[in-house]
């Protein structure tokens, strides 16, 4: 999209702005700068450079998943405040 295309009332409608005259003009310059870089961009010879998500790669900081005994049953009801066959009574929700 060259900058003459750009419509500004359009892209504003988009982005539910209500725009003053003056704020057109101003929001029409910016957007044909962005545009121009966007050209100058196209430009670069990116052959051989794979594409990315991020700038710089992301790592996941959670432990990884290990088996595990888990906790006993009797250990676990042991602070349980209602219980009742083996399972834990709560409080009613819904009426």
């Amino acid at each position: 999209m060259s900058a003459p295309d750009c419509d500004v009332k359009y892209v504003a409608q988009l982005a539910r702005l209500s725009l003053t005259p003056a704020e057109e003009i101003k929001l029409g310059e910016q957007l044909q700068q962005i545009l121009q870089y966007i050209e100058k961009l196209k430009e670069l010879n990116v052959d051989g450079v794979e594409p990315t998500a991020h700038a710089a790669p992301l790592v996941n900081v959670t432990r990884p998943d290990v088996v595990q005994p888990s906790l006993p049953h009797d250990e676990a009801m042991r602070n349980a405040p209602s219980k009742a066959n083996g399972l834990f009574l709560v409080p009613k929700i819904i009426e």
